[in-house]
């Protein structure tokens, strides 16, 4: 998922100095970002996938992103270095990671993915999925070839 070349070129958890639409926002402010103003790209290797960072700096530390995959949508195999949080807020999100059984998510939905721990997830609703996406240090992607 080329999350990191999308979040660079979109609008966009816990960072200290997170970076809003553009905006500075320092830890003595808050973040309110309306859905219909939020400016989602298109993922460069998932094609299926839009993000748009809501709070944070993914190349530097923690971030929030949101995330749209259309019906069908699958985010093969691949580990984070930093820990990750997945809250549903539309759709039917199939879930797993190694070592878990697979799960299919909908609204309110909640996965945690420790750092270096494969996962992968399927958008299977008849409409695009939504989700929140929290990543507590810099963001990385490993892409996991099984046989």
């Amino acid at each position: 998922m080329g999350l990191r070349r999308t979040v660079r070129g979109a609008a966009v958890v816990l960072g200290i100095l997170p970076i809003v639409a553009g905006s500075s926002v320092t830890d003595s402010h808050g973040v309110v970002a309306p859905f219909k103003d939020v400016k989602l790209a298109a993922d460069a290797d998932v094609k299926c996938l839009k993000a748009a960072v809501e709070a944070g700096d993914p190349d530097k530390g923690p971030s929030t992103l949101l995330l749209t995959a259309a019906p069908g949508c699958v985010v093969k195999p691949h580990l984070h270095t930093a820990a990750e949080q997945l809250i549903v807020v539309r759709g039917e999100v199939m879930t797993g990671m190694d070592g878990m059984k697979e799960a299919v998510l909908g609204a309110g939905g909640f996965a945690a993915m420790p750092g270096k721990v494969v996962h992968w997830f399927t958008c299977q609703a008849k409409a695009p999925c939504t989700m929140f996406v929290m990543f507590d240090a810099k963001y990385d992607i490993v892409w996991v070839k099984r046989s």
